[in-house]
């Protein structure tokens, strides 16, 4: 029987796992690069290209690496909890290497239009059209997978800002800024509080003049440092808070959350408190940010008003004169101008089942994968929905009827707007620990806890209460993978080899966070796992 044959658009960290995902049911891949390297967003270039996901040279991730890692390739033990940008594109040339997906791509190739066939209705292929080297090439696919992400167009609403055009300083989107050197001694103004505007603006208050970070709703900053110095998600992500989350009011969670962050610093104190909650926006991550405040290094304002040849004017009235630049770190915006009519979006709104499948297709051949944007990491997710993917497109799982998918989707594009302000930034929000689990339930590789509360009750509560991490989802089921069980219980070893490289002398009767303190309560809990169990 003859392979499908399935185009994989895109080799950055959704394009790899989905070659291999392919390879893994049997299909045939053939991944079309438009640059000439593997990486996609996470490999730094100099300078800008376009159409391509743009990062800036110090760019640390804000997912630590037992969160961020593929299901059955874990990052080295001595590698970073936060990498720098250079090393997880080692880990995606290392994880290529291992599984040998480079021959399945096709550098410097670019997609020019995906349309259906004449006979889709009963064939499901698509035509794609690419061209390298200035020569077209037209190839049949059973199936497509686009793994192009959301950080490619950058967003840039000028007409918000009225007299932008007569600002004689130096304007552009924070796609284009590398690096501080140029800046020094100048004064700037950051516009956009999300994770892009909050780093700049601390990188470039170490030799600019003076930064203004503007912000028209204020924010909510978390720490990639956790309670006890654990990274941060590895203390969230964990299915005893996702069913805290589920079962408490919002209202109730929201307060709390609240209440923690000011611990750390007074949100209102330091101009940054919105009046949304904390839950409502996705959150803005820099440790850095309350020091530059403190020290006046960065002062926060509101949004602007308007520019004048070298000023600003922002809503309260106040003014900010001799501006020589302005960045735009305003976010951006995601499009497939290669499906034309197959997949429409709108102000960032796209419908998509599981945010994956598009529903109004006679055949389940497409596929979106990795356009989400979790309180989390996105690249387990991405690889998850290639493994269940793989398995549509070889028809062992099957998809609902197409009112059924829309039912769902219009059913979580309300719950969407009712928790998350209005923002082009929410409309493909999602929550870590559920999606992860959700999928996982659709390819029956979930973990199944109330089993293992009997038959292995130490990895259960390790599921249960330690970090929600991908090598879970290899403990049974379609791919199973023999080490997920070891290293889900050694996943405290990897978190601490990095940092521990000074001996201490009575390190070994430090007690031991996430393990310890957590299995003196497995008696009392044992009955939140079966509550869980029946629950989800």
């Amino acid at each position: 029987m003859t392979k499908k044959r399935i185009a994989v658009i895109g080799a950055g960290g959704s394009g790899l796992p989905s070659i291999k995902c392919c390879l893994e049911e049997g299909l045939e891949p053939v991944c079309f690069e438009r640059t000439d390297d593997i990486g996609g967003l996470w490999r730094f270039q100099e300078n800008p290209e376009e159409e391509r996901a743009s990062i800036y040279k110090s760019v640390i991730i804000n997912t630590s690496k037992e969160m961020v890692c593929y299901s059955d390739y874990l990052i080295p033990d001595h590698f970073p909890n936060y990498m720098h940008n250079s090393q997880v594109l080692e880990y995606f040339r290392m994880y290529a290497k291992e599984f040998d997906l480079l021959k399945y791509i096709r550098f410097k190739t670019s997609v020019c239009s995906v349309t259906k066939q004449p006979d889709f209705s009963t064939s499901g292929q698509w035509e794609v059209v690419t061209e390298c080297a200035g020569k077209k090439e037209v190839n049949v696919f059973d199936g497509v997978m686009v793994c192009t992400g959301h950080h490619t167009y950058a967003h840039l609403p000028l007409d918000s800002f009225p007299g932008i055009e007569k600002f004689r300083g130096q304007y552009f989107h924070s796609r284009e800024y590398k690096d501080p050197q140029s800046f020094a001694g100048k004064r700037i103004i950051v516009i956009g509080i999300g994770n892009s505007g909050g780093d700049l603006a601390v990188e470039l208050s170490s030799v600019a003049k003076q930064v203004f970070l503007s912000t028209r709703r204020g924010a909510w900053i978390l720490n990639r440092v956790g309670d006890k110095g654990y990274p941060q998600d590895v203390l969230l992500l964990t299915r005893f808070k996702q069913l805290v989350l589920q079962m408490c009011h919002e209202s109730l969670i929201n307060t709390y959350l609240e209440n923690q962050l000011n611990q750390r610093f007074n949100h209102e104190m330091y101009g940054l408190k919105p009046k949304h909650r904390v839950l409502s926006q996705h959150p803005t991550v820099n440790d850095d940010l309350p020091n530059r405040i403190l020290s006046g290094l960065v002062k926060v304002k509101g949004n602007v008003k308007e520019f004048t040849e070298r000023a600003a004017i922002f809503e309260d009235g106040s003014r900010e004169d001799d501006i020589d630049v302005v960045i735009f770190a305003t976010g951006y915006s995601f499009a497939f101008p290669f499906l034309k009519d197959v997949v429409k979006t709108t102000k960032n709104k796209i419908l998509l089942y599981k945010k994956v499948f598009p529903p109004n297709l006679e055949k389940p051949t497409l596929a979106i994968i990795g356009l989400i944007q979790p309180v989390g990491a996105i690249m387990p997710i991405s690889e998850l929905q290639g493994r269940w993917v793989a398995q549509v497109f070889k028809g062992l799982k099957t998809l609902p009827s197409q009112s059924e998918m829309i039912t769902e989707i219009t059913k979580n594009q309300e719950k969407l707007e009712k928790r998350y302000v209005e923002s082009p930034r929410h409309t493909i929000q999602t929550d870590y620990v559920a999606i992860m689990d959700d999928l996982a339930d659709l390819l029956g590789v979930k973990p199944n806890l109330l089993s293992l509360a009997f038959t292995d009750p130490k990895l259960a509560l390790q599921l249960f209460l330690g970090p929600c991490t991908p090598v879970q989802y290899r403990l049974r089921g379609p791919g199973k993978w023999g080490g997920a069980r070891e290293a889900i219980l050694t996943t405290e070893d990897r978190i601490r080899k990095p940092m521990m490289t000074r001996a201490i002398e009575n390190s070994s009767s430090s007690t031991s966070t996430i393990t310890m303190a957590r299995f003196m309560q497995a008696v009392v809990l044992f009955a939140v796992i079966v509550a869980y169990f029946e629950l989800f």
